[in-house]
């Protein structure tokens, strides 16, 4: 049971349950009546107030239905009981809102519905017994074909036809075909990306693959392959390089390959990372949901707009555009923005362009209570450049933040004391230059001159180790784009990894940095480096190993960047 805040029965609030946009349901809450009541009964009247909004029992019918649960707009005013408060959100709690609700059903079904998915499960329905066998092997051929995500074989459909026979026994062909689907359901080779070894196979001897639809749809959908490359698989022609090139343009150009943003930037980029970062409140008192869901957008849109737009990947540095809304742009000190919608901007201030100017980059790349040079440092490393650096040497003291009692000093005079130990100077020396060039990005991206705490300007001046002087991101930026080939290899090396299913070795760095080269030709179009994944053995082909020599006669492989 739960108790309700008092506020809350000081005035009627009416809520109301909408199907399809027509109100089916509404209750009260609140007002002179229930006031009284939970003064008077305390317990017992609150859990008639809680009735009122369980086990609201609505007939209807089958199919698809929207569903609404809201409290009717009474007022926009805020409380001002609490007039400032150290969390974000505090301030407007005298409104209520509904903040999850839980659909059950159906009870007391009344016969076979018509819905979609049933008529996409019953191709066919037999109008006699003498029919039934063969609509059942269309019906469960045609399933397995979509699950399985290949042709399927006799072998495929015995154990199903099996388990069919067995639900006809029990209760009719519908039962039936609900046993075959079970099985197939339950089948590894639903469960599992199975790639059957061919027959002599050798360890160390490579093959084609003969499920390579299906290793290209995960690669650039996500998902299981669409009819058009089933039926180009099944006839052979993805062996047709001119036919595979046609295949991934068409898929690239299909909205489904958004989930390249989502399964394989996010990853690269560490993008899901901002969720888990919680700046101090005591510190950054402006940062709020609304504000990590606008930088996480941001990182979204800006990504997918170079990525599906067949775009140079370098523009992933310099773009001097991004996507805002009103609350995102007020963040960048930008007032030409309104309202709560994501739109293309352009960036007047270049310090903003590309990824290093953005706030989820920076935010994710620093502490909750300060920033962190060796974080961005090491981001840029490993993210931009390819060349993650090594951990720190066993017993090293890591924590730079000032102890109680000490003279506050900024970040970089904190670095410099850890650097003058030569073990350390050894990988901060290469770290934090990059990372340094940050610094007048705070722990949640905005901009700042002045040290709040040391209370002196900041100095964002570094030199790489090639010996070339930096000051401010947009020197940072400069050194990048002085070598697009060498941010190219590092994406190209993690899109691999994304493809394959394995980390890169060194036997496939050839390989890479032939496509970068090749992708170079072409201005390092993202497309252009899909292609050449594509179109390699390493994509194409599969060697078996010692393991699988001795496991039996198939793999699986999930292809991911991070498997877990």
């Amino acid at each position: 049971q739960r108790s309700y805040p008092t506020w809350w029965l000081e005035s009627q609030h009416r809520f109301i349950l909408t199907i399809d946009d027509e109100e089916v349901y509404s209750a009260t809450l609140g007002g002179k009546e229930d006031e009284e009541a939970v003064d008077l009964a305390q317990t017992p009247a609150i859990t008639e107030i809680q009735n009122r909004f369980a086990k609201i029992r609505i007939p209807v019918s089958a199919g698809t239905h929207k569903l609404g649960v809201a409290f009717e707009a009474r007022t926009f005013a805020e409380s001002d009981r609490i007039v400032d408060h150290i969390s974000p959100g505090e301030g407007q709690d005298n409104i209520p809102v509904v903040v999850s609700f839980k659909a059950v059903g159906p009870f007391n079904a009344g016969g076979l519905p018509d819905v979609p998915s049933r008529n996409k499960i019953f191709s066919c329905y037999p109008a006699d017994v003498a029919q039934q066998g063969p609509c059942a092997r269309e019906i469960l051929s045609t399933l397995a074909r979509q699950a399985y995500r290949r042709p399927v074989t006799e072998d495929d459909m015995k154990p199903l036809m099996q388990f069919y026979d067995s639900g006809l026994e029990q209760g009719g062909f519908e039962t039936g075909i609900q046993k075959g689907i079970m099985a197939m359901l339950g089948s590894t080779k639903f469960l599992y990306r199975a790639e059957p070894l061919p027959e002599g196979a050798q360890p160390g001897q490579a093959y084609p693959l003969t499920e390579l639809a299906s290793r290209l749809s995960y690669f650039l959908w996500s998902r299981s392959p669409d009819e058009e490359l089933l039926s180009i698989a099944e006839q052979n022609r993805l062996s047709d390089s001119k036919v595979l090139k046609q295949q991934v343009t068409r898929m690239l150009t299909d909205p489904r390959a958004q989930s390249l943003t989502h399964n394989f930037a996010f990853q690269w980029l560490r993008i899901e990372d901002i969720d888990s970062i919680d700046p101090d409140p005591r510190i950054y008192s402006e940062f709020d949901p609304d504000l990590r869901r606008g930088l996480k957008q941001e990182l979204e849109l800006l990504v997918d707009s170079i990525l599906r737009s067949d775009r140079s990947v370098i523009d992933l540095l310099d773009a001097d555009y991004s996507y805002l809304n009103e609350r995102l742009a007020r963040h960048y000190g930008i007032d030409s923005v309104r309202g709560s919608q994501f739109r293309k901007v352009a960036l007047q201030d270049e310090r903003r362009w590309g990824l290093l100017g953005k706030g989820g980059v920076l935010m994710l790349t620093s502490y909750p209570n300060r920033t962190s040079p060796v974080l961005r440092g090491a981001y840029i490393l490993d993210t931009f450049i390819g060349t993650p650096p090594a951990a720190p040497p066993p017993g090293v003291e890591t924590n730079l933040d000032t102890q109680p009692g000490e003279t506050v000093l900024t970040v970089r005079q904190r670095l410099e004391e850890h650097r003058s130990q030569p073990s350390c100077n050894q990988c901060h020396g290469v770290i934090d230059p990059m990372g340094m060039a940050l610094e007048n990005f705070d722990a949640i991206g905005l901009w700042r001159d002045v040290d709040r705490y040391a209370g002196v300007d900041i100095d964002a001046q570094g030199r790489l180790v090639t010996g070339q002087q930096m000051n401010g991101p947009d020197d940072l930026r400069a050194a990048l784009l002085a070598r697009p080939d060498q941010f190219t290899w590092a994406l190209t090396s993690k899109l691999m990894t994304f493809a394959l299913g394995r980390t890169t070795e060194y036997y496939d760095m050839p390989l890479v940095r032939s496509i970068v080269k090749q992708a170079g030709d072409d201005n390092y179009r993202f497309a252009a480096i899909v292609q050449g994944i594509v179109a390699s053995p390493a994509f194409q082909m599969k060697a078996m190993s010692e393991e699988e020599a001795h496991a039996g006669s198939t793999s699986a492989r999930h292809f991911c960047l991070d498997p877990a």
